[in-house]
């Protein structure tokens, strides 16, 4: 054998080498390849259910939304024209209500004044600002 020969003869198996190294790299990304199919394809199979009922999921909320918008108006309405009636009230009887009061303070006033003035001097009371003094009640009980 020359040596022509024996180059070609390693050569030959060098490359039957890498052509079973090839084969077996090709074989397991075959199997790979067909793994990763039936994971897209079962990951499509839930995943087109589960976006039907996001999607079901999604109208429910927009339907309760409206819902939630129209109440939300509705009681907005009713709170103005509550405070549209406790103005009326308050500006119609409010002033009217003040001066019955005053009036009526003032007839309370003079019934007691007069019945105070048939039984003698009515009680004053002194304010000063600052100091607490003593009721008279206090004044005869010490001496």
């Amino acid at each position: 054998m020359s040596g022509g020969e024996v180059a070609g003869l390693i050569v030959a198996v060098f490359w039957a080498i890498l052509v079973s190294f090839l084969a077996v790299v090709l074989v397991r990304l075959a199997q790979t390849l067909r793994q990763a199919t039936r994971l897209v394809a079962d990951v499509t199979e839930q995943a087109v259910p589960l976006l039907g009922e996001a999607s079901a999921a999604v109208r429910s909320a927009h339907t309760q939304l409206d819902r939630v918008d129209t109440i939300t108006s509705d009681v907005a309405e009713v709170t103005a024209n509550a405070s549209a009636l406790s103005t009326t009230v308050a500006s119609t009887f409010g002033g009217p209500l003040v001066k019955v009061a005053a009036f009526g303070y003032a007839v309370r006033r003079a019934f007691g004044l007069q019945a105070g003035g048939a039984k003698g001097a009515a009680k004053k009371h002194t304010v000063v600002v600052g100091r607490t003094l003593p009721s008279a009640r206090d004044r005869k009980s010490r001496g």
